[in-house]
């Protein structure tokens, strides 16, 4: 199943408190719930004024669809091409 990396500009976002984060979390992972096992969340990285999540979906559709159903920014949802990691210079 493709795997997709989505980019949030949420300013502000690296001074998010530990309690909003849960709250951010607590509703992705609801909309996540009633949109069925398709698509599910793989991990987040919060940075100063972004967040980039990965995602595991069918199509890039239902990952807007899960951002417009949370009320999160996509700016840009990308289909991942290729993983890469250390190993692959062996």
């Amino acid at each position: 199943m493709p795997k997709y990396v989505i980019e949030r500009e949420i300013p502000g976002a690296g001074n998010l408190t530990g309690e909003q984060l849960k709250g951010v979390s607590q509703t992705s992972c609801g909309v996540l719930r009633n949109m069925g096992p398709e698509i599910q969340w793989v991990q987040s990285y919060v940075t100063g004024d972004k967040i980039y999540c990965v995602y595991i979906s069918p199509n890039k559709e239902m990952v807007l669809e899960h951002a417009k159903q949370g009320g999160f920014p996509a700016n840009l949802v990308s289909e991942v091409a290729t993983i890469i990691d250390p190993t692959t210079a062996e």
